[in-house]
């Protein structure tokens, strides 16, 4: 496989009034303090009675994914749990009834599951989000996170990963490691964290892959993947049909990039 690197895009917003709402039906669902599920392009939002209850996303690891990797939960306590109910927040709220888990451990798994999952939920997408009623959702015993928190975080992120490195190409690609015959030589030492992300690196593997692998975030993982791409030591694989395309030895910064740049920052400053 090649590696590939490509022009940095433009970071994927639309205008001033769209970055202060990523999504203008989202927007409007919260105003009228809906309740159902939100089905994006990349992701499924709950809400209940505006606020975010659960968020869901092919690209992001599951809650359930989140309590077993490292212990805090037994993976056979969770699947009993999902087993009793008919989806992930009840098994969550089963499991908060049972003590089988410290209620402060299990409400930052649950926030970190959402905004993980939220980010890309909201991702730009190529297709209309579709609402459908449904007073499944419900405000419970675990946090909920208001409309406009879910999208403050998302466009902070957006703006930390473009810092990073501005190309997103890796963000979804099988990730390759860096052919030191291309003439780019890793600019910098990996941390072990970093370490563990570039020894799953396998061709194969994307970055959604490597964090539902370890157990970690999504966005975390991403974070670690434009980390290691900006050092030069990983990237994304060339699409098998492409032929190699010379790689760039830095990536400069245009004058349309600052602009950009501070037009998400003032949105952020704007939330």
């Amino acid at each position: 496989m090649t590696m590939v690197e490509t022009p940095p895009p433009a970071l994927p917003v639309r205008d001033r009034r769209a970055m202060r709402a990523l999504s203008p039906m989202l927007t409007r669902l919260a105003e009228e303090r809906a309740t159902g599920v939100l089905v994006r392009e990349h992701g499924v939002l709950h809400l209940a009675e505006g606020r975010v209850v659960h968020a869901e996303s092919p690209l992001a690891p599951s809650l359930g994914v989140l309590l077993t990797a490292h212990g805090t939960l037994a993976g056979a306590a969770w699947q009993r749990a999902r087993a009793q109910t008919a989806g992930p927040p009840l098994a969550a709220e089963l499991l908060l009834r049972s003590g089988v888990l410290p209620t402060g451990a299990l409400e930052l798994c649950h926030l970190d599951a959402l905004y993980d999952a939220g980010y890309f939920a909201l991702a730009p997408s190529s297709t209309p989000g579709r609402f459908r009623y449904d007073p499944g959702p419900r405000l419970g015993p675990l946090p909920s996170v208001p409309v406009v928190a879910l999208e403050r975080e998302t466009l902070r992120r957006r703006l930390l990963l473009h810092r990073l490195w501005p190309d997103p190409a890796a963000d979804t690609a099988p990730l390759i490691r860096a052919d030191p015959a291309a003439g780019r030589a890793p600019a910098a030492t990996v941390t072990p964290r970093q370490r563990a992300v570039l020894d799953r690196v396998d061709g194969v593997r994307t970055a959604a892959d490597i964090a539902r692998d370890l157990g970690r975030q999504a966005f975390h993982t991403l974070v670690d993947v434009r980390r290691l791409t900006a050092a030069g030591h990983i990237g994304p694989a060339a699409p098998a049909s492409s032929a190699p395309v010379p790689a760039p030895p830095h990536v400069v910064t245009t004058d349309p990039d600052i602009a950009l740049l501070k037009r998400l920052r003032d949105a952020l400053e704007a939330l």
